[in-house]
């Protein structure tokens, strides 16, 4: 009897585990790899390269996100439902055993983006596509350079009483939670019950770009598998082409996207129109992000 058959025959009366067990188990063996190749010590302007997204959603019908499983005996594929609060979970797994991606931005620095968007209007299919960089102040208090759809647009910085929310300025997000029913009550703005102000302010941490302290990406998407009545479209397809699945919530234009085999956050998905008409689903996917030192600087 070779090895092989008796490691087969030792586990034969060994129920298979669980998709949370199997889940963790690939978190644990992610956050060992990662561990291993980090780059020791961290560049100010190390680059995240990443095909996670800016902004977009849809509210759209339920679904359910299909993971598949094999059998013991028939070595058959099974096909196990997810819900969206499950999935958001195995998101935020991910999330947390890719530990820390960027270097802790100073204040007199920027918040580097290169997105790519993708907008298909519903009439006929016509569809556009941008490009677009930026350089966001980390603080605020510098002028940004956003471009938006081609167009560069030169923010002053903020105001004396005026402020980002949630804020971009890591010294202030390191403050915010990581329990998932602590932040759920800071995206509620403290009033019970605001589940759709919740989702929306959940998609703002990714609209404009920002560096999250360590866990807070996670807690966002734990958050957002609280609030009741979230729900999966398996039919998402991101700005690069890549089949997903969208997490979103009743009357809300935005939706997550998430890869519905690696659970890794693709982007966010809107639905908009111009003046009305012309009615159209976008799609941003971020290509590049960084922490530079001036506007005009890439990685």
């Amino acid at each position: 009897m070779d090895d092989l058959t008796a490691v087969r025959d030792l586990a034969a009366d060994v129920p298979p585990p669980t998709d949370d067990a199997r889940s963790a188990a690939r978190a644990r063996l992610r956050h060992a790899i990662v561990q291993e190749g980090r780059p020791r010590p961290l560049s100010r302007r190390l680059m995240l390269r990443v095909a996670v997204a800016g902004t977009a959603g849809a509210a759209v019908a339920g679904g359910a996100v299909y993971a598949t499983r094999r059998e013991r005996v028939t070595d058959s594929p099974r096909m196990t439902a997810l819900s969206a609060a499950q999935l958001l979970h195995r998101a935020a797994d991910r999330s947390r055993a890719e530990g820390v991606r960027l270097p802790v931005p100073r204040n007199d620095q920027y918040v580097y983006t290169r997105n790519f968007i993708t907008r298909t209007y519903v009439e006929g299919g016509r569809t556009k596509t941008w490009t677009d960089e930026s350089w966001i102040s980390v603080d605020g208090s510098r002028r940004s350079r956003r471009e938006e759809y081609g167009k560069v647009h030169n923010d002053p910085p903020l105001g004396e009483h005026e402020v980002a929310w949630p804020p971009t300025e890591y010294a202030k997000l390191a403050k915010w939670p990581t329990d998932p029913a602590k932040l759920l009550k800071v995206l509620r703005m403290e009033r019970p019950g605001a589940d759709l102000e919740a989702f929306g302010n959940a998609c703002q941490f990714f609209v404009v770009p920002r560096v999250m302290p360590p866990g807070l990406e996670a807690a966002v998407f734990e958050a957002v598998a609280r609030i009741p009545g979230i729900r999966t479209d398996r039919e998402a397809v991101d700005a690069l082409g890549r089949p997903g699945v969208a997490v979103t919530y009743p009357k809300l234009t935005y939706s997550f996207i998430f890869d519905s085999r690696t659970y890794a956050y693709l982007g966010l998905r809107l639905t908009g129109s111009n003046g009305g008409r012309d009615k159209y689903r976008e799609m941003r996917s971020r290509a590049d992000i960084a922490v530079v030192d001036g506007i005009g600087q890439r990685p």
